[in-house]
């Protein structure tokens, strides 16, 4: 079992890609840290910051939580799905009575979907070089 350093905090980890977030979650003002760095300066697109504060929102809850993730590997949108799920994994582990509303929304499933290897013959994964008739 693990040990918590604050019994405020719960703690979830999010997968996405090749992205691995840890995010840890406590009762505060609704302050969003990536890195130590805002959330917002981090992601740099509102659209990322709508995708990391939906588990959030859908429970009404926004606002409430303080967020603190330290995410590794990946892009910007790989490790803004891994928070989004590490976000939604710490709330359950906080009140399993979340899981209900979590998992209708869809915040519960990992996305497994990976970049394809490049295969050998093949220019890419699929992609076949180009035919050149001499």
């Amino acid at each position: 079992m693990r040990r918590k350093a604050n019994p405020n905090q719960s703690y979830g980890t999010g997968r996405r890609k090749s992205a691995i977030a840890r995010v840890w979650l406590e009762p505060g003002d609704g302050s969003i840290n990536i890195n130590g760095r805002d959330f917002k300066a981090y992601l740099c697109r509102p659209v990322l910051e709508i995708l990391v504060k939906s588990p959030l929102v859908a429970l009404d809850i926004d606002g409430s939580y303080s967020v603190r993730a330290l995410v590794k590997g990946g892009g910007v949108v790989g490790q803004a799905g891994a928070i989004k799920l590490g976000i939604a994994r710490a709330l359950v582990e906080r009140d399993e009575n979340l899981r209900k509303g979590l998992r209708a929304g869809g915040f519960l499933t990992r996305d497994a979907r990976v970049k394809e290897r490049k295969k050998y013959g093949r220019k890419k994964a699929r992609r076949g070089f180009q035919f050149v008739k001499r």
